[in-house]
């Protein structure tokens, strides 16, 4: 079954993410292709991720369906103008592309040129509603198509805030984006069952699928990085402490990931592992959370 099937037929659904690297070499991306096949629904293939020059996500994404592994298309608005991101995703539903997630993308200060000039001709939200307009066979000016798309666009929401205003607001963008067309979210990575809980309480009216993210910890030093750098991405003390006084940090990272899921899974309609460096271990961490497919 396709990750759409999946969703509509409101089934739980296990995404992880195949990250482009720096260069033409494809061996590391056929490698996690065949190790995550089986295992999850979809695969996110991100997109000039951090604002770091890699292989197109279009590119990998044609590679992951030749190897039979439905990609999550990542387009951010960053890089590119209305003509060029409505020509990517014209291309993309051509190479067997059905799934798009709909970002507006990091500051380029933030990567390894950080000379390079943003574009954002185009937030998220308007990005949902340029592929629902392709998916109904017009481009942004009305310009009837030579054959539509009917991409799955899904959007991404920021589950933690440090206050009930700013939670309020990372809803009315998660609103914005329903009406836009979003048919699917992803959210940022999540660290309390408990807040996570009061989010999706909040959000049931929209009956929307949420896939919640989930990061598994390196070290102390890793989560307090996110805590002052990410943005909606919150790693509680007593985590901290336990990947702290952990002699097998790897291990107690694993399981504190694992055991999130389990704490997690009956509040939504999926999980996103965003393994950051440790691919190889999404199944490991599928297995230990009982996601078995």
């Amino acid at each position: 079954m396709s990750f759409r099937s999946q969703l509509e037929a409101g089934k739980f659904v296990v995404t992880a993410e195949v990250g482009p690297l720096k260069g033409t070499d494809i061996k590391e991306i056929e490698e996690s292709a065949e190790l995550l096949k089986g295992k999850i629904d979809a695969a996110n293939v991100t997109d000039q991720q951090s604002s770091v020059m890699r292989l197109g996500s279009m590119a990998v994404s044609s590679l992951l369906v030749n190897r039979g592994l439905d990609p999550i298309y990542q387009v951010t608005c960053r890089d590119r103008n209305r003509i060029a991101i409505q020509s990517d995703l014209l291309s993309a539903w051509v190479l067997g592309i059905r799934n798009v997630l709909a970002l507006t993308g990091d500051l380029p200060a933030l990567g390894d040129h950080p000379q390079a000039k943003p574009v954002y001709d185009l937030d998220s939200v308007q990005l949902l509603s340029v592929i629902k307009g392709l998916n109904e066979g017009h481009d942004m000016n009305g310009n009837e198509l030579k054959g539509k798309t009917d991409f799955l666009p899904g959007g991404v929401v920021k589950v933690y805030s440090d206050s009930d205003a700013t939670r309020e607001l990372q809803i009315i963008k998660m609103e914005k984006k329903i009406a836009a067309g979003a048919k699917f979210f992803q959210t940022q990575a999540v660290f309390d069952a408990a807040d996570f809980e009061k989010f999706m309480k909040r959000v049931a009216p929209y009956k929307i699928p949420v896939l919640v993210g989930v990061i598994p910890l390196k070290s102390a030093g890793m989560a307090k990085f996110m805590n002052k750098n990410v943005s909606g991405v919150f790693v509680p003390d007593n985590l901290i402490k336990q990947m702290t006084d952990s002699t097998d940090k790897m291990k107690t990272g694993l399981e504190i990931c694992a055991n999130l899921i389990k704490d997690l899974k009956g509040m939504c309609q999926g999980v996103h592992i965003m393994a950051i460096g440790m691919e190889k271990k999404v199944p490991q961490i599928i297995d230990m959370a009982g996601l078995n497919k």
